[in-house]
């Protein structure tokens, strides 16, 4: 069978899934919209950072930076996420903001993430988001909490709604799951309070988002994601040397994106390694990683901060395994209308 035709089975095995997803997305909205399902109120101010797509827009990296920006305004912030691929359920403590993370399998890879560059904010996983924000204010009392990938998650009421988009997404990805990337349709964009094109450094917004942003008359910022350093596994900190070779190694939703941003600091990749997002790394591939640096002669592996904490429990062998270390970053003028927005 050509790959046309292929493809034209393929949609049509999708068509009726595709349509149950809408169907199900459209009235979900709908019931929220008009109030036939209540949104529970927390007794503490809500910001929500999300995005409308499978992943990849740096979510984790603009929770991190918020919680910075307020914390140094003096703010007592929490950090409340559903900890996507954890072992464990209900309410738990991902840290109070002293206690180190021991097994990062309990709370998801991007919790425990923050848990180690947020040194002093209590964070706290549960798919119930009410329930954990209750738990956070009665043992924190933070003055704010952040909610982490809750664009979706509409049964708790948020003062301020942040989506993010990332200015490499392409119009023909954006169609509904399973056909494209689109959680819900660009519509419910309209329903945010705040966009925030990200990556831009990489990459400069194509002209549909950018009129697609504007027609849903809400304020919109950019915002760059780029490269501070590298980061050995014990923790320290090297500059990075342009032209170095290396492999690539990720498990992240947009794996192009970390190729494009190792690349704009002048390293050469000489072979990638890519997996599924939130992919638990096994021994097995470490040890083809390394028969692949003997192979090729590569000096380093370069990860994501967000891997490197996976692969904390294997054994590397010697090999020299680095995170890159990535910041995200407004415009000093756009921080400051964020803050106004958030009333700060």
């Amino acid at each position: 069978m050509s790959a046309w035709k292929t493809n034209r089975v393929v949609k049509y095995i999708l068509f009726p899934l595709a349509l149950f997803y809408w169907g199900v997305v459209f009235w979900r909205n709908l019931f929220y919209s008009t109030g036939f399902f209540i949104s529970k109120k927390l007794p503490t101010k809500v910001i929500s950072i999300g995005n409308i797509t499978t992943g990849g827009t740096g979510k984790t990296p603009a929770v991190i930076f918020l919680t910075k920006i307020l914390s140094d305004k003096g703010i007592k912030c929490g950090i409340l996420s559903r900890g996507y691929g954890r072992k464990t359920a209900g309410t738990q403590l991902v840290t109070d903001g002293k206690t180190p993370i021991l097994d990062w399998r309990n709370f998801g890879d991007e919790p425990c993430l923050m848990a180690n560059l947020l040194p002093g904010t209590p964070i706290v996983v549960d798919s119930k988001r009410h329930r954990g924000g209750m738990f956070l204010i009665d043992n924190f009392n933070p003055d704010i909490i952040i909610l982490d990938d809750a664009f979706q998650h509409r049964r708790i009421e948020r003062d301020l709604d942040i989506v993010l988009i990332n200015s490499k997404d392409k119009k023909s990805d954006l169609r509904l799951l399973p056909y494209g990337v689109l959680r819900e349709p660009l519509s419910s964009l309209k329903r945010a309070n705040i966009l925030i094109f990200t990556k831009t450094n990489l990459i400069e917004p194509n002209e549909f988002l950018k009129k697609f942003a504007k027609e849903t008359k809400r304020p919109v910022f950019s915002s760059t994601l780029e490269i501070q350093n590298l980061i050995s596994f014990e923790g320290k900190a090297h500059s990075i040397k342009k032209g170095i070779r290396a492999i690539a190694l990720s498990a992240i939703a947009d794996t192009s994106g970390f190729i494009s941003t190792l690349e704009q600091a002048g390293i050469e990749i000489v072979k990638k390694f890519d997996f599924v997002d939130h992919y638990s790394y096994k021994q097995s591939d470490i040890d083809k990683i390394a028969r692949q640096m003997q192979k090729l002669g590569t000096e380093i592996v370069i990860t994501t901060e967000k891997d490197m904490i996976k692969l904390a429990s294997l054994k590397l062998g010697g090999i020299k395994i680095y995170s890159i270390k990535v910041s995200f970053s407004l415009m000093a003028n756009d921080t400051k209308k964020l803050l106004k927005l958030i009333h700060i």
